[in-house]
């Protein structure tokens, strides 16, 4: 956290000067030089990530240069719209990765097992951002099926909902069906059938409990990727989101906005990669910690 505190704290301040864009055109040298004062920005940079990194373990971010608010506020306002664009991405995921992924690897060679990889192909081949702007185009510009922008009711989340988990649900299937053809010839498969076990018994708790530990894993990052991945999506379907907000601070300069995201973020992928560890230590016995 550190290293990546160094580092965003530097490349925003790389982008330039944001008392350039927020100064009105009248604005003389000195109204400047008292508002870069006013923010500590003619402060050098050392002392600069000094007063922000202490103050950020004390929860405090910084007040948005531009809205003059609370970065972490505006940040958490937003985090609520991104979660619920991520929490539908990732049950489109789960709904359609993991059954496609199990039985195609069950019916290996046969029809669904080509249609499954042919789409998981397209699916990694077809930029998200490209989507999006297909479906626009289609759903929203020519059959006038969905919204294309906003939050403003439930429909408005099916389109970046879809594109969000496009990317992620063919990428988790291919592993899942991976991981199903690495243990459905193992023994202990053979034998639970030879035992006369149901064959969705057979699938479900003797083969995929055993692949599983590779698709948690993956799980796991997919999750934090769609919310990363939700920068790129939101602007081009105005969601308002983490994402967005992120993308306009960007373009105003808004150096506590960026930070505060940039952490907010990289804490949440340490978070979940703890969480996916200590998952996957409960479903393989074999593994474990030591204190």
């Amino acid at each position: 956290m550190v290293v990546v505190s160094i580092v965003v704290f530097a490349l925003v301040r790389l982008s330039g000067d944001p008392i350039q864009i927020m100064a009105p055109p009248e604005a003389s040298q000195a109204d400047i030089a008292a508002m870069r004062a006013y923010l500590g920005l003619d402060r050098p940079w050392a002392v600069q990530y000094g007063r922000f990194i202490t103050r950020a373990l004390q929860g405090d971010f910084g007040q948005s240069v531009r809205f003059r608010r609370p970065a972490l506020d505006m940040v958490l306002e937003r985090y609520g719209a991104t979660l619920e664009l991520g929490g539908l991405a990732v049950v489109i995921v789960i709904a359609i990765a993991l059954p496609v992924g199990v039985y195609a690897a069950v019916r290996r060679g046969r029809k669904l097992d080509y249609a499954a990889r042919a789409f998981a192909a397209l699916g990694q081949a077809v930029p998200p951002f490209w989507l999006g702007l297909l479906l626009v185009l289609v759903f929203g510009v020519i059959l006038h099926w969905l919204p294309t922008s906003g939050r403003g009711t439930p429909l408005h989340i099916i389109l970046p909902g879809i594109t969000l988990g496009w990317f992620a649900v063919a990428g988790l299937m291919r592993l899942t069906r991976s991981a199903m053809l690495d243990v459905l010839g193992t023994e202990y498969v053979k034998l639970a059938r030879i035992k006369g076990l149901p064959e969705r018994q057979v699938i479900w708790k003797h083969a995929f409990k055993n692949a599983a530990l590779p698709v948690v894993t993956f799980a796991g990052l997919v999750f934090v990727a769609l919310l990363n991945g939700s920068i790129i999506i939101e602007t081009v379907f105005s969601w308002p989101g983490v994402g967005l907000l992120v993308i306009e601070a960007v373009d105003s300069r808004d150096y506590p906005i960026v930070q505060t995201v940039v952490l907010f973020l990289s804490a949440m992928y340490i978070g979940v990669n703890l969480m996916v560890d200590v998952l996957y230590a409960y479903l393989n016995p074999k593994i474990r910690y030591s204190a």
